[in-house]
Formats: structure tokens, C-alpha cells, sequence
């Protein structure tokens, strides 16, 4: 049975950055040239984001909690693998209780510490951590292995590569828990979409039936942030559970059901060679809630992290468009009001066939996906049109940690860089919410009846 500890007390810094003065509007009518405003119709998408922003609170607030009503049940243990800062443990909520935390990197263990006790953290390579540094016994182990080997933007190396490898390491710990009688009623691993096709379907088919011939079945979701935040984020999570736990029928259908099992995953499921197939499970989830909050709500006006744009660099941003993203600012223009979008800066091919760098726009209301700079893409950008005057910046340290579900109580990072590689790298916060209600929490209430 679960360790039942009191729970552990998060620490607070407090935030003493001084507020900035924001920098003048730069009029693009006089940078490049914009067709006449002649009043023409607004594309509904635009017309649908354009909402006025408010000045920030004194405190930002998210709410996120899916409508299903947690299962209650006793408090349950857990180990998270590649913890980061713990965003994870955050999602789970109070109802599970962390007995051991693990990530290799030193900057994210100090942010760790900053948010939660940090007796629990273990900052070394997965490969030296062993049987005994994991006290009793976890119902859950969560690993959100390095996505870098997997993902499309990676250099394809899958499992076999440097950083994605480090799955096996991890796994080998788990082998060992299990040889000991330790083995988990319940392992998530979190990862990009890119799993399903990397080498060709080859990984994750490995992975899955790694997870069964130490005697699980195995399930994958595909659940995209934008349900609960604005920010598009699709990511895949292998739910794996013990043979010998019984599972309510309302958690598992005949076939794949709902926007959680897309085409690419029924496809990717297709390819997996029959034995593997016979240990599947597709996992049912509820419909999630409605999300409450556009990129307009976690909106920073005036944010401590990062400046507007001069002039100048506003002009360079919008030099980099091509006539599609020209024109979505047109649009946006010409609505009157302020409306806000996000900019990311990605390599394309020009008419010549030639490599350039293009600004691409969206005026949605939601944020692209965020990644970190090291994985190869830029940090994403905030653009603000109001008539035709526009300022152009960074995304905020804390705008991309409320696009991560956090509180605004957490504690990030100083440096900018820094805090931006913290949030790019984690797993959304209310994802995790919503996946322990609607799976976790019913398959470990099961366990605890069942006697296990």
C-alpha cells in the first residue's frame, strides 16, 4: 500500500522585479507598404479574437479543474522521472503525495526547490540513480523522457539517441523495482507526438512492448493543451497498467473513441504487430470542460521579463512576413481595437527555392506551441495591433508559465532564457489534472479495493 506522509509545503519567493515603461507604438503604415484600409470584411477568426485586454491583476488566477469530480480515494504515492520543476506534481494535485523526484538538471532542481520540498529531489543522471535512493512503494511513476531523438524538428535518432535514450536507463530502474516486488500499479510516459512515427512506428512499439513483458497493458492519448489553455499543444501520454488490476468498464472501450485517439494514433496502433495489439487498451476520457481563458487573459501589458520592441525592431519583424502574414496584420488593423497574436520565426523556402527566415503571424487568440530554443525553434513572440499603430516583443517569463497552467505564485527562473527553457520543456499543467481524474485516480481507487 501507498506511503501516507503529510503533505508536502510549497515555498514562495517573492517577486521583486520593478516594472518597465512601455515603449512608444511603431505606425507600420510608414515602414511598409500596407494596401488602403477600404473597410473590407474582417476574416471571422480575427473577428472572433478581438477582444480588448484589461490591466493584469495583482494576482492571475487560472482555473483549469476539469468539471468530473475527483475520485476519492486515500492519498497515493508517486515517483516522477525527468521531473523538471515539477509541473507534473502540480498537475497531479494534493490528493498524491511525491516520495521521490529526479531530473539531471541542476538549474530546473534549484527552480524544484524554489516551489516544493525539495527533500524528495534527487538532481543526478538517471543512470546513477538505484533501487535504494526510492523509498516504499509508488502507485504511479510518471517519466517525461527527453523528446528531443523523437521529435520532427530532432535529428531522428529515437530511442537510440543520446537524450530520448535515456528511456532505457529509467526502464532498468523500473525492471529492478519489479524483481523486488515494487513494481507500480500505474506508469505514464509523456512525450511528442513524434513517437508514433519514429523509425517508422518502430519505437513506439518497442516501448509498449518493453511495458508489457514486465506485465502491463498498455494505452496511448493524444491530449492537446488548447482544451484547457490557449496554447497548441498536442502531446502523447502511454498509460500503462499492472495485468492483475481490475478496471472499471467506463474506463476502457472496444475501440479507439473521442478526439484523444486521432487518425495518426488508430494508424500508428494498425502497424503495431499483433501480440502487442492483444495487450492494448483503449482509454476512455470524458469530453474535457470548455476552456475559459484566451491568450488575451494571460496577457502581460507591461511585463518585468522582457521590453517592447523599439521601432527599429519592429520594423525588422514585419519585414520578415510574406504577403499571407501582411495581410492577417491588415486585417487585424482593421478592426480598430487592440488585438493581440503571437509570431514565431521558422526557416522557409522563398519562390527561389532558397532558405529564408519568415515572421509567420496568428491572431486566433492562442499561442503556438512552446518549445525551447535549444531544440532547434525561436522563442515565440506577442504582437499588439491597435488601428494601425503595432509593438512587437518577446513572450514574457510569466506569460509562458500561465500558457503552462501555472499559478502565478510559482516561482520561475530570473533569467529570462533561462525560465523560457523551464516552461518549453514541461508538461501542461491541467493536461496532467485532467488525465489523473479521468484515469489515474479511477485505476488506483480500483487497486486500493482490490486489496493491492
Amino acid at each position: 500500500m501507498s506511503l501516507r506522509r503529510a503533505q508536502s509545503q510549497r515555498t514562495r519567493v517573492p517577486n521583486l522585479k520593478s516594472r518597465k515603461q512601455p515603449t512608444p507604438m511603431t505606425r507600420i503604415q510608414s515602414l511598409t507598404p500596407l494596401k488602403p484600409l477600404d473597410g473590407a470584411d474582417v476574416h471571422p477568426r480575427v473577428q472572433a479574437s478581438a477582444a480588448t485586454t484589461s490591466p493584469p491583476q495583482a494576482q492571475h488566477t487560472l482555473q483549469f479543474t476539469a468539471e468530473a469530480q475527483p475520485t476519492k480515494l486515500p492519498i497515493a504515492g508517486f515517483y516522477e522521472f525527468f521531473a523538471g520543476a515539477g509541473m507534473a506534481r502540480a498537475g497531479l494535485g494534493h490528493r498524491w503525495e511525491c516520495l521521490f523526484a529526479n531530473d539531471f538538471d541542476r538549474k530546473k532542481a534549484q527552480t524544484y526547490r524554489l516551489n516544493w520540498d525539495g527533500d524528495q529531489l534527487l538532481c543526478c543522471d538517471v543512470r546513477d540513480v538505484g533501487q535504494d535512493d526510492l523509498p516504499g512503494y509508488a502507485d504511479l511513476v510518471w517519466a517525461s523522457f527527453p523528446c528531443q531523438d523523437l521529435s520532427l524538428a530532432g535529428g531522428g535518432a529515437g530511442l537510440k539517441g543520446e537524450r530520448s535514450g535515456t528511456f532505457w536507463p529509467f526502464w532498468t530502474l523500473m525492471t529492478d523495482l519489479a524483481d523486488q516486488g515494487r513494481a507500480s500499479t500505474l506508469i505514464v510516459l509523456e512525450n511528442v507526438c513524434g513517437t508514433l512515427t519514429s523509425h517508422e512506428g518502430k519505437d513506439i512499439a518497442t516501448i509498449c512492448r518493453t511495458l508489457q513483458q514486465k506485465e502491463y497493458r498498455v494505452g496511448v492519448v493524444i491530449i492537446d493543451a488548447v482544451h484547457f489553455v490557449p496554447q497548441s499543444r498536442p502531446r502523447l501520454f502511454v498509460v500503462a497498467v499492472k495485468n492483475d488490476v481490475p478496471l472499471p468498464d467506463s474506463l476502457v472501450g472496444d475501440g479507439p473513441c473521442g478526439s484523444h485517439h486521432p487518425r495518426t494514433l488508430q494508424l500508428a496502433h494498425d502497424r503495431l504487430p499483433e501480440d502487442i495489439k492483444k495487450g492494448w487498451l483503449w482509454w476512455r476520457l470524458p469530453p474535457p470542460p470548455p476552456r475559459t481563458l484566451d491568450f488575451a487573459d494571460i496577457f502581460e501589458e507591461d511585463p518585468p521579463s522582457v521590453s517592447w520592441h523599439t521601432p527599429t525592431e519592429t520594423r525588422a519583424l514585419l519585414s520578415m512576413m510574406n504577403q499571407v502574414n501582411i495581410e492577417k496584420v491588415h486585417m487585424a488593423q482593421r478592426k480598430g481595437t487592440r488585438i493581440l497574436g503571437t509570431v514565431y520565426k521558422r526557416t522557409r523556402k522563398d519562390e527561389t527555392g532558397r532558405k529564408v527566415q519568415r515572421a509567420e503571424v496568428r491572431f486566433d487568440n492562442i499561442a503556438g506551441c512552446l518549445r525551447t530554443p535549444a531544440g532547434g525553434s525561436s522563442r515565440q513572440l506577442v504582437i499588439a495591433v491597435e488601428g494601425n499603430a503595432v509593438r512587437s516583443r518577446l513572450m514574457s517569463s510569466r506569460e509562458t508559465a500561465r500558457l503552462m497552467g501555472l499559478e502565478d505564485d510559482y516561482s520561475l527562473p530570473t533569467n529570462y532564457n533561462e525560465a523560457y527553457h523551464l516552461t518549453g520543456d514541461g508538461v501542461v499543467v491541467p493536461v496532467v489534472r485532467y488525465l489523473s481524474q479521468s484515469i489515474l485516480e479511477p485505476v488506483v481507487a480500483a487497486a486500493f479495493q482490490d486489496g493491492r
